[in-house]
């Protein structure tokens, strides 16, 4: 089972971060906001190459999970990375069905694949 979800895309760093935004609103989901990790890191004299971190939540989901192992908190909001690599924009995301691999004592049910899904299709249409 793999950890993320990671594609590339040739549209630019820009298009991909708004692309990823336009579906994650489409998919009746909200970015919470958006980490400039490049700016922050100039900020303390570090060069990067663009990279953002959209934060994005689905109170109904978080609120079953946090109702089930407040713990889970710590995975919570759930992100979208997006970068360059070699040239290229990458758009990643961290699969909710290793949930279970983090909280084995937790009945996740089908959630957590049911939101794999929506992740991957928001990545997949965001590309």
């Amino acid at each position: 089972m793999e950890f993320d979800y990671t594609v590339t895309t040739t549209k630019t760093f820009d298009e991909a971060v708004q692309s990823v935004q336009d579906e994650i609103a489409k998919a009746g989901m909200r970015v919470l906001y958006i980490h400039d990790v490049q700016a922050t890191l100039a900020e303390k004299g570090f060069e990067r190459e663009p990279f953002k971190i959209v934060e994005f939540c689905n109170a109904k989901f978080a609120n079953e999970f946090l109702n089930i192992n407040i713990k889970i908190g710590l995975c919570l909001p759930c992100k979208i990375n997006v970068y360059t690599k070699d040239g290229q924009a990458v758009i990643s995301g961290m699969r909710p069905i290793v949930l279970s691999q983090f909280f084995p004592e937790a009945d996740l049910g089908e959630r957590p694949k049911e939101i794999d899904q929506i992740i991957q299709t928001i990545i997949n249409n965001a590309k």
